[in-house]
């Protein structure tokens, strides 16, 4: 191996080990009281856009008429793929 590739290996295993050090001390942050992660967490409550009453209403009503759909659309080709595979088996 030349010189220039040694060079550029010890950089990167370098970087790598100060990589791994960088890690460690992130994780190792300092816990909040809980007064002050309630505080924090009722400021970004105060933060988030909420839906109102109508547009709440409608997607619950959409989520309801389209999972009722996918429900009928299911049980109708379980239905049909039961009889098909019953008359192909003439079991009845």
């Amino acid at each position: 191996m030349n010189r220039e590739l040694r060079r550029l290996q010890e950089k990167e295993e370098k970087r790598a080990r100060d990589r791994r050090g960088r890690g460690a001390q992130q994780r190792r942050r300092e816990r909040v009281g809980i007064r002050q992660f309630f505080s924090e967490v009722r400021t970004e409550l105060k933060r988030v856009a909420w839906p109102s009453r109508r547009e709440v209403f409608t997607f619950t009503a959409v989520t309801l008429i389209t999972s009722g759909f996918v429900m009928l659309y299911t049980f109708a080709l379980d239905f049909s793929m039961k009889e098909a595979i019953l008359q192909l088996l003439e079991l009845r």
